[in-house]
C-alpha cells in the first residue's frame, strides 16, 4: 500500500511579501521538518488542470497556505475535489503577531523569516495530526 504524503500547497503571491512567507514557511515543511511525511506542488499546476497535481489533492491530505483573504489555494484545491485537511492564512499569523514585518520578495527579512517559522511549525504540526488520524483508520 502507497504511504501516504501531506500536500501542502502555498499560494503564488508573486511579487507580495506574504506569499513568499507562505513559499518559505512550505519548503521548511517539506525539506527540514517533516521531509518524509510532505510535499508541495504548484498551485498553477492545480489551476490549470495538469491531471497528475489533481490526481495528488484528490488523493491525499493537503494543507492550503493563503497569504491573502482571496484564499486562492484553499478554493483551488477545493474546486479541484481535494481532501482539504487544513488551511493557514498567512495574514491571520501575521496579525497575531504583529510585531512581525515582513519585507522582502525574493529574500525575506529576518521578521518575514520568522513568520514564516512560525507558520511551519504549526503546519507540521498539522501534518502529525492528519497523519495520525490516518493512520486510525
Amino acid at each position: 500500500m502507497k504511504k501516504k504524503e501531506v500536500i501542502i500547497i502555498p499560494c503564488s503571491g508573486i511579487g507580495k511579501s506574504l506569499g513568499t512567507v507562505g513559499r518559505m514557511a512550505t519548503y521548511k515543511v517539506t525539506d527540514h521538518l517533516r521531509p518524509e511525511e510532505t510535499r508541495t506542488v504548484c498551485l498553477a499546476l492545480l489551476t490549470v488542470g495538469d491531471a497528475q497535481t489533481a490526481q495528488l489533492v484528490k488523493e491525499n491530505p493537503c494543507i492550503a497556505i493563503d497569504g491573502c483573504p482571496a484564499q486562492c489555494s484553499r478554493k483551488n484545491i477545493e474546486a479541484s475535489e481535494g481532501k482539504l485537511a487544513y488551511c493557514i492564512s498567512v495574514t491571520n499569523v501575521l496579525r497575531e503577531n504583529r510585531k512581525l514585518k515582513p519585507q522582502g520578495v525574493i529574500e525575506l527579512n529576518a521578521e518575514g523569516e520568522k513568520l514564516a517559522e512560525i507558520i511551519a511549525k504549526t503546519i507540521a504540526e498539522k501534518v502529525d495530526e492528519i497523519l495520525a488520524g490516518a493512520n486510525r483508520k
